[in-house]
């Protein structure tokens, strides 16, 4: 293990005769802010670096000026040995360097092929028309490198997440890189689908190809990375040999602490107030007779596999989405006709699993975002909006949260780090007042650090008296964070855990439709025993 003080040492890490990347005194600011420190490493000929830090320390913005979207104030990057300086991203895909980005960049009205070769479409033998039959053949040879078994010829709207993750990897493949840099590329894959994934890239780093590597799955880091760079607070602090580290290393690199126990003890027990009834929810297709209740005080964890109806079940329940029967009552009123505007009036508030997408206003600031949902508290006749009780309101909803931005009033949302985008989201729904607050997917993509405050941020309102129904993929968090646990499978309902029932393996065998014995009955708390 080394740790990095002289850019000159930090970037000596790997002999420059054997190094494919150099970073050197990388230096960037934003609002007068500096992100990026002084930040120098190397990247190796063939190898996979894991490239790993909370979230706001750096990376995606030290991966922007490598990939040419940004420019550094200072500092210089070396490819091959000789300068490298793209000037924009399409320069930076010439010299080999290529992105798989943890936001897709697909067309979902283009087939799978037109999307694997929209800038270079095979010609055919007269020029300049495109041969069909050979992009076709040629999709194949890539979607099958990556183990996604689907018709060339089919629109992109058809994939699941997954899939198109998997699309989005083998359009990179598709570039010849010699160095590929993976943001989060596991985040939409079942474990099947990161395995291939894995394979794929030990054998490209067997080719010659180098490959930076970035995730908050920090065993999935050291599995398969030779060499680990830290960033903390846009600074290198530590570089070295993978095998040279452990998880709790990792992390108190990552955080310059320990991060002591990650799941809070509960501030408040579950009141016999229900807050969420839903009754015998149904829309064909999709979930089947769904029965459950949430207390006031509570937070309910909702688990299943992918495709078993957690999060059909969350947007109907918010009224984004139909059901043909059954009702849905907050806090002891009905909701007849749900639809978003309803559920918000009613205390119902979604934190969705794609904050980007359908959580944010991308190019609007961190106040706007904030204030968004509760515009109806902010007016003070029609169209006219109470600037002062805005700010005042918004600033404590995003102090509340531990947003962190160097000027809430003026950044965009988008220049936030993932975790500070989801406390963004978050911090929208606090300000409504919510009875209810439903969390699909609240710690994806977000680093340990994050999840953390998270995981604080969820116990917190649940002591100020809201209701939690938590969706989570991670079924640690959900023993972790959570009074009761619902297990779903194939739309419906199928199991119900109390704490004291919590156990990891009796769980999932419900959700893969397994006859398992009843779970033990020592109360739990954090996968250890308690006493009450």
């Amino acid at each position: 293990m080394t740790r990095e003080s002289d850019p000159a040492t930090r970037v000596s890490g790997i002999p420059a005769a054997v190094s494919r990347l150099a970073f050197a005194g990388i230096n960037k600011s934003f609002f007068g802010v500096r992100v990026l420190k002084d930040v120098s490493f190397t990247v190796g000929s063939g190898g996979i670096v894991g490239l790993i830090g909370e979230n706001g320390a750096g990376k995606s913005t030290l991966m922007n000026i490598l990939g040419g979207v940004l420019h550094a104030d200072s500092g210089e990057m070396f490819l091959d040995g000789e300068p490298y300086t793209p000037d924009n991203p399409k320069t930076a895909d010439a010299a080999g360097v290529v992105f798989v980005h943890q936001e897709l960049n697909l067309f979902d009205n283009l087939s799978i092929a037109d999307n694997l070769f929209l800038r270079t479409q095979p010609r055919g033998v007269v020029p300049p028309f495109i041969s069909r039959s050979r992009a076709v053949s040629r999709a194949r040879e890539l979607l099958d490198r990556v183990g996604l078994n689907r018709d060339p010829r089919l629109t992109v709207d058809h994939l699941s997440p997954g899939e198109r993750q998997q699309l989005e990897i083998a359009k990179a493949l598709g570039r010849d890189p010699r160095l590929l840099i993976l943001d989060e590329p596991t985040t939409s894959l079942t474990t099947r689908e990161s395995g291939r994934l894995f394979e794929v890239m030990r054998e490209l780093a067997a080719q010659d190809v180098s490959i930076i590597y970035i995730s908050h799955i920090l065993e999935d880091v050291r599995d398969l990375s030779d060499q680990l760079v830290v960033l903390r607070d846009g600074s290198v602090v530590v570089t070295g040999p993978t095998n040279q580290f452990g998880i709790d290393g990792m992390v108190r690199h990552m955080v310059g602490r320990d991060l002591g126990q990650m799941y809070p003890d509960r501030k408040a027990a579950p009141t016999a107030d229900v807050v969420l009834d839903v009754r015998g929810v149904t829309e064909p297709g999709m979930i089947k007779d769904v029965i459950l209740r949430v207390h006031r005080g509570e937070v309910v964890g909702l688990f299943g596999l992918m495709g078993a109806g957690r999060t059909e079940l969350a947007r109907i329940v918010f009224g984004l989405d139909r059901h043909s029967s059954g009702e849905i009552h907050v806090a002891g009123r009905p909701v007849a006709k749900i639809t978003p505007r309803k559920a918000i009036r009613s205390g119902l508030a979604l934190v969705t699993e794609d904050r980007r997408t359908e959580g944010l206003f991308m190019e609007s600031t961190v106040e706007d975002n904030v204030a968004m949902a509760a515009l109806p508290r902010l007016t003070v006749g029609p169209g006219v909006i109470n600037d002062r009780r805005l700010a005042r309101l918004a600033q404590g909803a995003w102090e509340n949260v531990g947003l962190r931005a160097a000027n809430p009033r003026r950044q965009a949302v988008k220049s936030l780090s993932g975790g500070n985008q989801q406390k963004a989201v978050i911090a929208k729904w606090i300000l409504t007042e919510p009875d209810v607050l439903i969390l699909d997917e609240p710690t994806r993509g977000i680093d340990v650090g994050a999840k953390a405050e998270i995981y604080r941020l969820v116990d917190d309102l649940a002591a100020g008296g809201a209701g939690i129904l938590m969706i989570s993929s991670e079924l640690d968090e959900l023993l972790g964070t959570c009074d009761r646990l619902i297990v779903m499978r194939q739309g419906e309902v199928v199991r119900e855990f109390a704490r004291a029932q919590f156990d990891a393996t009796t769980i999932l065998s419900a959700a893969f439709g397994q006859d398992v014995p009843s779970p033990p009955t020592t109360p739990r708390r954090n996968g250890r025993e308690r006493s009450e």
